[in-house]
């Protein structure tokens, strides 16, 4: 296993407890550093998947990193 997947499976990890304790601040960082990750491979897909997650969660909690969040997707004519 490569270090890239290791990280990307302890990211599972904290996600996934996250979603389990309901912590929605933290599922906004989680996803939007999933994005980050996917961006920087050129993974357009992964990267809006991820954005939108962290975009719907930002939303719920009003937390101004939603408006970000959104003009990215919009870059990638995800909105």
């Amino acid at each position: 296993m490569s270090a890239t997947e290791s990280s990307m499976d302890v990211l599972e990890v904290r996600l996934l407890a996250a979603h389990d304790t309901g912590d929605v601040a933290t599922l906004v960082m989680l996803y939007l550093e999933a994005a980050d990750r996917a961006a920087s491979g050129h993974h357009i897909e992964k990267e809006c998947f991820f954005l939108t997650h962290a975009w719907i969660f930002a939303l719920e909690i009003g937390d101004p990193l939603a408006d970000i969040l959104r003009a990215r997707l919009a870059r990638n004519g995800r909105v």
